[in-house]
């Protein structure tokens, strides 16, 4: 294998790990002052299935960017699917990747029957956890059908990017920073938001002469001609609040001060900040995901991290004298919601503490009024501050 090839791909690897091992989430737990202890049990997945796009191209990127992350949250099984190349082999690079990415089991399939596969088990591949990975519109269509089955992380859609820029940028570069999204796809959606006409015009001739000798030419062109969008805004905050209202997956600030303009950016999947922050080594190597919410819904998404393969479990565990502090709380609220059943767990507790384990015996019980013991019409003080056991 080319050993550029190589040394590339561990490098991706080493920065996207980097990255992702600051994510990292430890369990936590804190303890009130009357014992009680409460917290959240941080658990990785047990398996996650990758799709990675094969057939008549290859993505090793895609490997990185959805292995490592399952990796670095401890998940035991990671399972990648992707469709046979021409010849009928999965592609070396990506094979590769996921060596560098520690996959587990590689599946030579692809398509719907693919995520089929992975969500509910066949005789040959065991179901997993979590799907994450892009596809065609018949994967993504099956990732959804799924979904209620088991987790997906995106509905991935046509690459976007929006170039928000100045007259301090160079338009030839920003001009190829456009189309490096628009070659991916003729359906992938290409914003220039600038305050100055003249800039626009000079990266559309600029545009014209790098396309020229793309060898990607067709898709580049269809893409720009086709969903390139140029918002010529009156100023920078309305050009700020243009870049807001589009929520674009990938969002490079090719202006004199980026970074002051960082605050203002609310929906954004991937911000690059600065002339020098090409967006294609987000895609490859900077070390934060390039799987990003797409089709404006960074509105409400986030990228690909390594919180898409771990579960988060409430843990609360109360002493007797924490019990019967928030007993007579929990109890007039569960009378508010009308749940009387909800309200006697509560005070089945609090009368052990009260008046010992005899009191709850099935005989006692059978001749208690029930209702007065779970809504007993305790006075303010006791809500707000708690019962006190007798004897104390």
């Amino acid at each position: 294998m080319d050993p550029t090839f190589v040394a590339a791909l561990e490098k991706a690897a080493a920065q996207i790990r980097e990255f992702h091992e600051r994510e990292v989430e430890q369990s936590w737990f804190t303890t009130r002052a009357d014992g009680t202890m409460l917290g959240v049990k941080v658990t990785p997945l047990a398996a996650a299935g990758i799709y990675v796009p094969g057939g008549r191209a290859q993505y090793p990127s895609t490997v990185l960017m959805n292995a490592i992350p399952a990796k670095v949250a401890g998940v035991k099984r990671v399972v990648m699917v992707t469709p046979p190349q021409k010849d009928g082999l999965i592609s070396p690079y990506t094979l590769a990747a996921a060596k560098l990415g520690g996959v587990d089991e590689i599946y030579m399939v692809g398509g719907a029957q693919a995520v089929a596969a992975l969500a509910y088990g066949t005789e040959t591949i065991h179901k997993v956890d979590k799907i994450t990975g892009p596809g065609n519109a018949f994967v993504a269509a099956a990732k959804q059908i799924v979904s209620g089955d088991i987790g997906i992380d995106i509905i991935a859609g046509p690459s976007e990017v929006c170039v928000l820029a100045d007259a301090s940028a160079n338009p030839m570069v920003v001009a190829a920073d456009l189309m490096a999204q628009a070659e991916h796809d003729p359906l992938a959606a290409c914003y220039l938001v600038t305050c100055d006409a003249d800039f626009a015009a000079q990266v559309e001739r600029g545009i014209e002469v790098l396309v020229a000798q793309s060898p990607r030419t067709e898709i580049t062109r269809a893409s720009l001609d086709n969903e390139g969008t140029i918002v010529v805004a009156t100023d920078m905050a309305a050009a700020v609040e243009a870049v807001n209202t589009v929520a674009p997956e990938h969002l490079e600030l090719h202006c004199k001060d980026a970074m002051g303009l960082l605050g203002g950016i609310r929906n954004a999947g991937a911000i690059f900040v600065g002339a020098w922050s090409s967006e294609p080594l987000g895609d490859y190597v900077a070390g934060p995901n390039h799987t990003l919410p797409m089709g404006g819904t960074a509105l409400f998404s986030n990228p690909l991290s390594v919180e898409e393969f771990v579960k988060r479990s409430s843990v609360i565990c109360y002493t007797p004298q924490g019990l019967m502090k928030d007993a007579p709380a929990t109890q007039r609220l569960a009378e508010a919601e009308g749940l009387w059943s909800h309200a006697l767990s509560a005070a089945l507790r609090r009368r052990i503490l009260e008046q010992g384990e005899d009191s709850v015996s099935c005989e006692v019980l059978a001749g208690t009024d029930l209702t007065a013991v779970a809504w007993p019409d305790d006075d303010v003080q006791t809500v707000a501050d708690g019962a006190t056991p007798v004897g104390e």
